[in-house]
C-alpha cells in the first residue's frame, strides 16, 4: 500500500499514512504484527475523510478528587482494574480506582459470555497462556472468597470431520504434556451423544476439557471492587481521565473531570482506551484495535437443552485465520442459555450496537451445535467490544518511557479467566516499587447479598420474619424481593442506577426484561436516596428514565 509508511523505532513498528477504509487499516497493521511479540505495532494511519471518534465522557464536573495524593491510581473499573485494586489492598497503600462509567463492568467486563477458559487453544510463550492456566485454577477459591456463583461445567469442541480425530488426538496429547492443559481429552461419538443427547447427531467426536467453567463476569468484577473498598481502597465512578502532566519520564499529575490527582504510580487498565491513556503519558508503544462481539440470552425455560459449553469447529481456511473460535452455546450460572459471541473488527471503541447479521451468524452456527436452540426463546441481546493488540497478546509491564505507569493492556479473552492471576503479579510489582508493607487487616472475604429464591421455604420464612421487606416481591420473573434490592443499595459500592441494581440482584433480568419491576426499582432507589424518581437514571448520568408527570398533579390542575 503506497499510502502507508512502515518505520521501525526500537521495539515499535509504526505505521503512518492514509487509507480509504478501516478494513484496509486493520489489514495493513495486522500484516506487520508478529504474534506474542514484544515488538508492537502502533497504528497512526488516518482514515480518509474521517475525524477521530472521541471517548464518551460523563457530563459531571466537580472537584471531588481535587488535590488527592494516592499511592496508586488505577484507571479502569473492569475486571482488570478491580481485581488489581483488590490485590493492592493487601499492602498498606492508598489506592484510588476510577472509571468513567456510572458503574463497574459497563464495558467489556460486563459484555462477555462469562466463560472461564482452559487455554487449550494457546501454546506456550504467550502471556495469555501463562495467565489463563494460573487463573483457571484460582477460580474456585476466588469465587468462594468473594461469594460469587461459579460452576465448572466443562467444554466440548465438536467436530463433524472424522478424519480429524487422529490429528486432534496428537494435538490434545501435545497440549496436555507440553503446554500444561492437563484435563484435555478426546471423546468419541457414542459417549459424546450419550452424555449430551441434544448435540448434533452428525458430530463424530469432540475435544473435552472438564475444568472449563462459567461465572457472571459483572458480578465478579463488582465483588472485586466491593472487597477492594472494604479493605480501604477508594472508588470514584463517573470519573474520566482527561490528561496527564509528565516530567522526566514520570507522571506528575492526572487531570479528570472531578479534579486533578497526584499519584506515585498509575496502573493503566483502561480496556479499549489503554493505548489512549498510554499516549497521555507519552508511552504509547502498542495499539488497540476494537473487535465487536454480540451474544444472545435465552429464557431459563430453555436451560435444560445444554448443561455445558459447546461449539462446533470446522477446519477450513476461514477458521485457520480467525482470531476467535466463533463463540459457543452454554448454560450460564443463572440457568439461561447464552449463544455467541461473534467477532467483527470495528473502528469505534464504544460501538455497542446489536446487528441482525450478528444474530444470524451466531444462530446459523450454534443451531448446528444444538439443533433444539430456538431463537423464539431469546429475551435480550448485548454487544461488547474487545481490546486486542495487533500481536493478540496481553501487555502487562512497566512503561517503557514513563517509569511510574504500569500497563495492563490488550486484555481480551481469556482476560476474565486470567485476571485473578495477573492481578497478583501487577499488585506485587507495584508494592515492591513503592516498598509497601503488608496490610495485616486485609480481609479476602466478601459476604455478598442473600439470594432468597435459592433458599429453602424454612430459610426464606425465617428471613422474612426478621425483615418483612424480604416478603415484598418486586421482580416476579427472577423472584427478587425489596429486601434484596435494599441490600444492594447498602453495599460497599452503592449502586446509583437501575442497571447497577440489576447487575447486583437481577431485577429486570427475566423474560419481561424489567417491564413490570423497573418502575418499582426506580421508586425504591428514589426513596432510599431521598431524591425524586426523575433523578434516578437507567445506566449513566445522562440516561433519563422519567422527565416528569404526564397527568394529574399540580401541573395539570385547572
Amino acid at each position: 500500500m503506497s499510502n502507508v509508511k512502515v518505520n521501525r523505532e526500537g521495539d515499535i513498528i509504526r505505521l503512518t499514512g492514509e487509507l480509504d477504509t478501516w478494513e484496509e487499516i486493520y489489514a495493513a497493521c495486522a500484516k506487520q504484527a508478529k504474534p506474542n511479540s514484544r515488538v508492537h505495532v502502533v497504528n497512526d494511519i488516518r482514515l480518509k475523510g474521517a475525524e477521530p471518534i472521541p471517548m464518551r465522557v460523563p457530563t459531571i464536573k466537580d472537584s471531588a478528587l481535587e488535590g488527592l495524593h494516592p499511592d496508586v491510581l488505577v484507571i479502569g473499573g473492569g475486571i482488570s482494574g478491580c481485581s488489581i485494586a483488590r490485590e493492592l489492598t493487601k499492602w498498606n497503600l492508598q489506592i484510588l480506582l476510577v472509571d468513567k462509567e456510572a458503574d463497574f463492568a459497563l464495558q467489556a467486563s460486563g459484555r462477555n459470555d462469562g466463560e472461564v477458559h482452559v487455554g487449550v487453544d494457546l501454546g506456550k510463550g504467550s502471556l495469555k497462556q501463562k495467565y489463563v492456566l494460573l487463573g483457571n485454577r484460582m477460580y474456585d477459591q476466588v469465587c468462594k472468597d468473594l461469594n460469587v456463583p461459579f460452576r465448572r461445567i466443562g467444554q466440548y469442541a465438536c467436530f463433524t470431520q472424522s478424519w480429524l480425530k487422529p490429528i486432534l488426538s496428537v494435538y490434545a496429547f501435545h497440549r496436555k504434556h507440553h503446554d500444561g492443559v492437563k484435563d484435555v481429552s478426546i471423546v468419541g461419538r457414542k459417549k459424546l451423544l450419550a452424555d449430551n443427547p441434544t448435540f448434533n447427531p452428525d458430530f463424530k467426536f469432540a475435544m473435552y476439557n472438564s475444568s472449563a467453567g462459567i461465572v457472571s463476569p459483572y458480578e465478579l468484577t463488582i465483588a472485586y471492587a466491593e472487597n477492594a473498598v472494604k479493605n480501604g481502597a477508594r472508588a470514584s465512578l463517573n470519573t474520566a481521565v482527561l490528561s496527564m502532566e509528565t516530567n522526566n519520564g514520570e507522571i506528575v499529575s492526572v487531570t479528570t473531570n472531578r479534579g486533578t490527582v497526584y499519584p506515585k504510580v498509575v496502573v493503566n487498565a483502561a480496556g479499549v482506551f489503554a493505548d489512549d491513556v498510554a499516549e497521555m503519558a507519552g508511552d504509547r508503544f502498542y495499539s488497540i484495535h476494537p473487535r465487536r462481539g454480540t451474544d444472545a440470552i435465552q429464557d431459563t425455560k430453555s436451560g435444560s437443552i445444554i448443561h455445558t459449553v459447546a461449539s462446533v469447529l470446522e477446519i477450513n481456511k476461514e477458521a485457520l485465520h480467525a482470531h476467535s473460535k466463533g463463540g459457543g452455546t452454554m448454560n450460564t450460572v443463572h440457568g439461561n442459555i447464552l449463544a455467541g459471541p461473534d467477532a467483527v473488527e470495528c473502528r469505534e471503541k464504544e460501538d455497542y450496537s446489536t446487528r441482525q447479521e450478528s444474530i444470524d451468524r451466531i444462530y446459523k452456527k450454534q443451531e448446528h451445535t444444538i439443533p433444539e436452540l430456538n431463537r423464539r426463546d431469546i429475551i435480550t441481546y448485548f454487544t461488547g467490544v474487545r481490546a486486542p493488540t495487533f500481536e493478540e497478546d496481553f501487555v502487562i509491564e512497566w512503561g517503557r518511557k514513563c517509569h511510574n505507569m504500569y500497563h495492563v493492556g490488550g486484555i481480551q479473552s481469556p482476560g476474565l479467566t486470567s485476571a485473578p492471576a495477573f492481578s497478583l503479579d501487577v499488585a506485587k510489582d507495584v508494592a515492591e516499587r513503592l516498598r509497601a508493607a503488608p496490610n495485616p487487616a486485609f480481609d479476602p472475604k466478601r459476604p455478598g447479598i442473600p439470594v432468597l429464591k435459592d433458599m429453602s421455604p424454612v430459610e426464606r420464612a425465617k428471613k422474612i420474619a426478621q425483615n418483612p421487606d424480604y416478603g415484598i416481591m418486586i421482580c416476579r420473573c427472577e423472584e427478587i424481593s425489596k429486601g434484596e434490592i435494599l441490600d444492594a443499595l447498602n453495599s460497599p459500592c452503592c449502586p446509583q442506577t437501575v442497571d447497577a441494581v440489576k447487575k447486583r440482584v437481577r431485577p429486570g433480568m427475566g423474560r419481561c426484561q424489567g417491564g413490570f419491576c423497573s418502575p418499582l426499582v426506580v421508586q425504591i432507589i428514589a426513596e432510599k436516596n431521598h431524591i425524586s424518581p426523575e433523578q434516578v437514571m437507567k445506566s449513566s448520568a445522562e440516561s433519563n428514565i422519567l422527565y416528569g408527570p404526564t397527568k394529574g398533579g399540580e401541573d395539570h390542575a385547572d
